[in-house]
């Protein structure tokens, strides 16, 4: 069963601000450990809205209306995701607890979809 796990932004993510030392190397274990269970199929990050476009369909056979970021509902912005192919869905919530707050600082959430 294939699992996103979607890492929401936070301010700093949004502000281009890289995680410090400590956090990187907690992730890095994290994905390493997904590695070696032989679960992780992708793990990427996203640069800040700031570098997105939106693509919308706001009027039914119109033609879309494109939007440059940043954008600032920062709750709905994506930061990065990583797959997960594992055998159930309390597997694939076992795996997201066990990820470190992926923004620091009490800001991380992250959204964990079942994949079609």
């Amino acid at each position: 069963m294939l699992f996103m796990l979607i890492v929401k932004a936070s301010k700093n993510s949004e502000a281009d601000q890289l995680p410090g030392p400590e956090l990187m190397e907690a992730m890095t274990k994290y994905n390493e450990e997904l590695v070696k269970a032989g679960v992780r199929v992708m793990a990427k990050g996203l640069y800040p809205s700031s570098n997105g476009i939106r693509i919308s369909f706001p009027n039914p056979g119109e033609r879309p209306v494109v939007t440059e970021g940043p954008f600032t509902e920062s709750q709905d912005l994506i930061a990065g995701f990583i797959l997960i192919d594992v055998k159930s869905r309390e597997d694939a919530i076992e795996w997201t607890m066990r990820m470190p707050d992926p923004q620091g600082h009490g800001e991380g959430q992250i959204e964990l979809r079942q994949v079609f």
